[in-house]
């Protein structure tokens, strides 16, 4: 798509897969990409087409984070206000991965740096190449490591106390380390990460989209909730699905012995 400085295609599957593309930088990000990931990620829950989404980068890295001579120069001659309006772009883009009700499957082919890292931790699983590797760097560039909502979500999927020590000292960690504490889902060969993600990118934009988005939902959602108040979220959740058409799909396709058409509605 012209509109964007990446290549961002979607098959008849309805998988998009976008490869953050600037090789030559292992993938940097400058002002313009993040506010065109800003934008995609909230315009893509209105693409009927797009059911699934494969975030990738192209060449040796995933992505190195912020560009230093395209955001960082910048940035320090910058006013308050402006600084303030690009951390908030950059939060935006998070916001809008977590809010987006598709899934979002990361392919992390190499080294997921800053701003990289938080991309990859805001999508919904990861899949690493076994050279692959995690460096959440902002405390060691003098920057707070709570960026970017990172601060909330990595937490949640590795602990408190592992998310402090990532955060605050900012060593890599390797592939086989992310997958130990939950950081990665699975582990491949290099040649087997994209295509293993789009195996699991396939998988959901063929099933029930509209479960994925409320399971999705929930589980962002029920963070802060009590327990009779999350049960209670759950239940009208469950209650709109198992009235809604690819349930009644299911069950139809149950009795006609068959595979279900699931619609995502």
């Amino acid at each position: 798509m012209s509109q964007y400085d990446f290549r961002f295609e979607c098959g008849s599957d309805g998988v998009a897969i976008l490869p953050l593309d600037r090789p030559e930088t292992l993938t940097s990000l400058t002002f313009t990409i993040y506010g065109q990931l800003e934008r995609l990620f909230r315009d893509l829950d209105d693409d009927e087409t797009v059911k699934a989404v494969v975030l990738t980068g192209h060449g040796r890295g995933f992505c190195s984070g912020g560009s230093v001579d395209e955001i960082i120069g910048p940035l320090l001659e910058s006013e308050l206000d402006d600084t303030l309006a690009f951390t908030r772009m950059t939060g935006a883009v998070v916001r809008n991965m977590l809010h987006l009700s598709k899934p979002i499957v990361a392919a992390v082919n190499g080294i997921a740096a800053g701003a990289g890292a938080v991309l990859a931790l805001a999508s919904d699983m990861r899949v690493l190449s076994d050279n692959a590797k995690f460096a959440f760097l902002f405390a060691k560039v003098g920057l707070t490591g709570a960026d970017m909502g990172a601060a909330w979500l990595l937490p949640k999927i590795v602990g408190t106390g592992r998310a402090m020590e990532i955060l605050m000292l900012g060593d890599k960690i390797t592939a086989e380390e992310s997958l130990r504490i939950g950081l990665a889902n699975r582990v491949v060969p290099l040649d087997d990460v994209l295509p293993e993600a789009l195996s699991i990118a396939r998988r959901l934009a063929a099933g029930p989209g509209l479960a994925h988005a409320m399971t999705k939902k929930m589980v962002w959602n029920e963070w802060p909730m009590s327990l009779e108040t999350a049960i209670e979220q759950e239940a009208q959740a469950q209650a709109l699905l198992l009235r809604a058409h690819d349930h009644r799909e299911f069950y139809n396709a149950w009795m006609e012995k068959r595979d279900p058409r699931f619609l995502g509605r």
